[in-house]
């Protein structure tokens, strides 16, 4: 199936210079040059409370807080961001995006500053005076749709049945704006592949077509090691490799469905080629509704991969800071990797710097 924003794969190799700074500082283990190798990409939860309960949540154990960053606080941390190289923000996080009050005015001063804006939201709490700031700012939207039916729609979500058609609606006005307005955004949705929809998938695909989606993702569960629940830790893709065939029918037209069946295939044999994560703490970073600075999504809460807070410091001070430092000493002599996520956001970049910090015999025979 097409995947045409390598949606199951990575990005990395088409930003040659900044992993060129990165091999370097590698291999003289020069900290001053790899301090200044700021994330390509940064996630931030600019609210940490949530109108769902979603069954398969990763992030449950963070308590699902109504609170919000302060808006000049991030305003000025997007600045400096940008100011630094990072490329693009995504904001989704512990909690619901769109119950951060002024986010479509956030979204719009992160793109006057130069910085890519995406959002992964389970798109219920849209306002319509919102949705065209949104439509015109973001680059791609992506909506938490996990089922093809209200019914199992909120049992999945843990949310009013009638938040299904609320959705649906949301996503035909922005669609509808979209044309009118000759807007760029991606709109496409995601649903996680659970025994408890996996008959629905088609369906939801036919719905999301029939919308005028971009495109649906389906993709596997991935164990957070910090989750309250555990539900779905074991499940057996292997039983669901079918569905990627009968899913084909609705590729065509603008649209496509990303089955992503290579990660499915690495959750099934969990083994990792590489032995040390080599993107932390360099191309992507996560900044926390309360305004710490993490390297990895994975160990949230954990002081080893927390570089302070934004409302003590710049980011610019956070990245470079001595706390950054140790967590790079930490990640590169300590961390057993063996004990991380399967599946984590950074696997397929970790597989490709691995295969350049260790060169085969015939690479030069380009």
């Amino acid at each position: 199936m097409s995947d045409k924003y390598s949606i199951d794969s990575h990005k990395l190799i088409l930003h040659p210079v900044r992993v060129a700074k990165w091999y370097e500082g590698k291999q003289e283990n020069n900290w001053e040059k790899l301090k200044k190798i700021y994330p390509v990409y940064v996630e931030i939860s600019p609210y940490g409370g949530c109108n769902h309960r979603c069954t398969f949540c990763a992030l449950d154990y963070m308590g699902y807080k109504n609170i919000g960053m302060d808006y000049d606080v991030l305003q000025n941390t997007i600045t400096n961001m940008a100011e630094n190289g990072v490329k693009s923000v995504m904001f989704a996080g512990e909690g619901e995006p769109l119950l951060f009050r002024n986010l479509d005015k956030i979204c719009e001063h992160a793109s006057s500053v130069g910085i890519d804006t995406a959002l992964t939201t389970n798109f219920v709490p849209l306002k319509k005076h919102n949705i065209e700031t949104l439509m015109k700012h973001c680059s791609w939207i992506k909506v938490s749709l996990n089922a093809g039916s209200a019914e199992n729609y909120a049992n999945i979500h843990r949310a009013k049945i009638r938040d299904f058609d609320t959705v649906l609606n949301n996503l035909r006005q922005a669609i509808e704006i979209r044309k009118k307005e000759n807007y760029k955004c991606t709109l496409g949705a995601q649903m996680v592949l659970l025994p408890g929809n996996m008959d629905e998938a088609t369906k939801l695909a036919e719905i999301c077509k029939e919308i005028g989606l971009d495109y649906l993702v389906i993709k596997p569960y991935s164990q957070h090691k910090s989750s309250i629940t555990n539900e779905f830790e074991c499940i057996d893709y292997t039983k669901m490799y079918h569905i990627e065939q009968e899913l084909k029918k609705y590729n065509g037209n603008g649209f496509n469905v990303v089955f992503r069946a290579n990660t499915m295939q690495k959750f099934m044999t969990n083994k990792q080629p590489y032995k040390k994560c080599n993107s932390t703490p360099f191309f992507w970073a996560y900044i926390a509704t309360d305004g710490k600075v993490f390297g990895c999504s994975a160990y949230l809460g954990k002081e080893e991969f927390c570089y302070g807070s934004i409302y003590d410091n710049t980011f610019q001070e956070i990245w470079e800071g001595e706390k950054r430092k140790q967590s790079y000493e930490f990640v590169e002599n300590k961390l057993d990797i063996k004990n991380c996520r399967i599946n984590c956001r950074m696997d397929e970049v970790n597989r490709y710097l691995a295969r350049l910090r260790d060169p085969e015999a015939h690479d030069n025979f380009i």
